[in-house]
């Protein structure tokens, strides 16, 4: 078991392996799929960061193995075989050629062991993101989008390149059952029960977010909706997620697989 104050050196997770990936079930084949269409989107729309940032998603089953991103691979070039799975040790389960990132395992090790309900957890830097979490009063309610986080985001202040397993409980009790977190001076990170449930949150994460630096940008009165009204256009996000499902994820994947369905492979 890893302890609190392990600290990683480097980017790269320790290379360790476990068990025989050979045969892949067809839950996790459709999980692998789902993941490496996002890890092509969050590309196509310009959100990845180099090599940096990760996605990741629960593979079904007991065992608490998550699929995450090869690090030294740009987000343009994931695909379905070439995710790495993991277990909550940060140790390679089956064959790969390569090694996760550190942080991310930092990061969403933690999540997917706190939360039942992460099925995918969704970490970035884009600009409007960082933007955001330099904001000392962060998301404002300012719109139909960010009304959707009323109540639902957490705030985790930065610690530094998160590389010490100490940061992931501090980081998993500020986003507690929150749908987002915003990591201050960092990036954004969102919380789905599925991939296209995750993508869609940060989907509206980043609108929110672009909208209100434009408008703070305008310098002039922003017009602030009182809590009450915050209060009941969430409700109404939340209700409707409860009976959409993935509404609008096959239409993210039509619109990749007219592109480049090569994510697939």
């Amino acid at each position: 078991m890893l302890k609190s104050d392990t600290t990683f050196s480097s980017f790269e997770l320790p290379m360790e392996r476990i068990g025989d990936d050979s045969g892949l079930s067809a839950p996790e084949q459709a999980i692998r799929t789902d993941l490496a269409a996002a890890y092509r989107l969050c590309a196509l729309w310009g959100w990845d960061d180099l090599i940096y940032t990760h996605l990741s998603a629960r593979v079904p089953g007991p065992e608490h193995h998550f699929l995450v991103n090869p690090l030294g691979l740009g987000f343009e070039e994931i695909t379905a075989s070439n995710l790495v799975k993991i277990d909550l040790e940060g140790r390679v389960v089956g064959d790969s050629p390569y090694r996760p990132n550190a942080a991310g395992f930092v990061i969403h090790g933690g999540i997917h062991e706190a939360r039942a309900d992460a099925g995918c957890v969704m970490h970035l830097h884009t600009e409007a993101g960082m933007a955001l979490s330099v904001l000392e009063e962060g998301l404002l309610p300012l719109t139909q989008h960010a009304m959707r986080f009323f109540g639902r985001i957490g705030y985790h202040d930065y610690e530094g390149i998160a590389l010490t397993l100490g940061e992931r409980e501090r980081l998993v009790a500020d986003l507690g059952s929150h749908a987002a977190l915003v990591l201050r001076n960092h990036g954004t990170l969102t919380v789905g029960r599925s991939v296209g449930h995750a993508f869609v949150e940060m989907f509206y994460l980043e609108k929110a977010a672009r909208t209100q630096l434009q408008a703070m940008a305008s310098n002039r009165s922003l017009r602030v909706p009182d809590e009450a009204l915050a209060a009941l256009t969430a409700a109404q996000w939340i209700n409707d997620l409860k009976s959409s499902g993935d509404r609008e994820w096959p239409a993210m994947l039509r619109k990749l697989d007219r592109l480049d369905p090569s994510y697939k492979d």
